[in-house]
C-alpha cells in the first residue's frame, strides 16, 4: 500500500461501531468486505474470532485445511475478512467485553502490526486488569523500574 495509510478496524457492539463510523473510519477492502464487524446477542464467538483472527493460528481452527485441497478464489474470499491477514490494517479497536470472549485469540496474536486495542463499550465500564496490553506492559518492568 505504497503511498496511503492503515486503516482502524473496529469489532464491537453497535453504539461504538456506529461511533467510529460517524468518526469516518468505515472502508471496504477491493473484496468489498468492511472494516468492521457489529456484534449483536445472535453474534456467534466463531463469527468474531473469524473476522478478528488469520487463518491456522490456532489449533484447531475451523478454517484449517490441507493447502493442497483448498479452493484459492474462496481462500482469498475467507482471507479477505479477516482483519489479521489484511494488509490495510494497522489497528484493531475491539470492545472489552467482547475480547473476553476471544481472549485466547487476542493472547495468540504476537505482532505490533496490527496494533488490537481494547476499548470499552457505553454498557461495559473498562477495566484496565483485563487489557492484555497492560499485562504485556506490567511484565517488561519491574515495580523498581516505576519509581
Amino acid at each position: 500500500m505504497a503511498g496511503r495509510g492503515k486503516l482502524i478496524a473496529v469489532i464491537g457492539d453497535e453504539d461504538t461501531v456506529t461511533g467510529f463510523l460517524l468518526g469516518g473510519i468505515g472502508e471496504l477492502n477491493k473484496n468489498r468486505h468492511p472494516n468492521f464487524l457489529v456484534v449483536e446477542k445472535d453474534t456467534t464467538i466463531n463469527e468474531i474470532e473469524d473476522t478478528f483472527r488469520s487463518l491456522g493460528s490456532l489449533p484447531g481452527s475451523v478454517v484449517e485445511a490441507n493447502p493442497n485441497q483448498r479452493d484459492p478464489l474462496l481462500w482469498d474470499e475467507i482471507d479477505s475478512r479477516q482483519f489479521l491477514n489484511r494488509d490495510d490494517i494497522g489497528i484493531i479497536l475491539i470492545n472489552q467485553y467482547i475480547a473476553e470472549m476471544v481472549r485466547h485469540a487476542l493472547d495468540a496474536h504476537q505482532h505490533s502490526i496490527p496494533a488490537v486495542l481494547e476499548i470499552p463499550s457505553k454498557e461495559h465500564p473498562y477495566d484496565a486488569a483485563k487489557d492484555s496490553i497492560l499485562r504485556r506492559a506490567r511484565g517488561m518492568f519491574t515495580a523498581e523500574d516505576l519509581r
